[in-house]
């Protein structure tokens, strides 16, 4: 049943954006300030501060429904479909039941997909139980661990993350997108080999680990 949506509630930050759609947020930001420009409008009313993960204070841009679409249109098809999806998630949030029928049945649905989602996690508890245990022993982890952890064929592990926006091919190394770090879920090692060349290497956090492990069991429910 469709309930009734107030969409000038929807709004999508541009750190939203940027995590659905995989680019950085500087690039999302200086997007919105073109099109604000363009459009003959005051960009500054959008303007928001937040606090990263080191308490720092840092600026973002949050998005009424309309204004989010304008800027996808320059999108391409893929990325604009999730801006898209996500914006349909958000409304799906933002829908209220205006009858007593519409409530009663709005919450009969709810009942339902609780049990469902709670059957599903008893299933999953025991291998949550063990990725809970296996990254508070241990520190930070390469690729290959985590996806030993986890249970996942490498191939997959590396087109999930990449589809979902968590991390990106640069010189052939999974490189995460600055979100992600300073979410505290990667720690990026840099420095200089002996021969002299620069080198970078992302780590998986414990919290990193546990994030993704929640991340591919939400998805999992979502496709059984």
């Amino acid at each position: 049943m469709n309930y009734p949506v107030n969409d000038q509630a929807l709004t999508m930050t541009s750190r939203e954006i940027a995590e659905v759609t995989g680019k950085r947020h500087p690039d999302v930001k200086r997007d919105i300030e073109v099109m604000f420009e363009q459009l003959q409008e005051d960009v500054s009313k959008f303007a928001s501060i937040y606090t990263d993960s080191m308490n720092r204070s840092q600026a973002e841009y949050v998005l009424d429904k309309e204004h989010t679409e304008c800027l996808v249109t320059g999108y391409s098809a893929m990325l604009r479909m999730k801006v898209i999806k996500r914006m349909h998630e958000l409304e799906e949030k933002t829908r209220v039941p205006q009858t007593l029928p519409e409530a009663l049945r709005l919450a009969a649905d709810l009942a339902e997909q609780k049990a469902e989602l709670e059957s599903k996690l008893a299933i999953a508890g025991p291998k949550a139980d063990f990725v809970d245990h296996y990254v508070n022993a241990t520190g930070l982890m390469g690729f290959r661990e985590v996806t030993k952890i986890l249970k996942v064929k490498e191939n997959y592990l590396r087109l999930f993350l990449i589809e979902h926006g968590v991390m990106y091919r640069l010189a052939g190394k999974m490189t995460p997108y600055s979100q992600h770090i300073d979410a505290g879920r990667f720690e990026v090692k840099t420095g200089e080999a002996g021969n002299g060349h620069a080198f970078s290497q992302a780590k998986f956090t414990p919290k990193g680990v546990e994030w993704l492990a929640g991340l591919l069991a939400r998805e999992n429910i979502k496709a059984a």
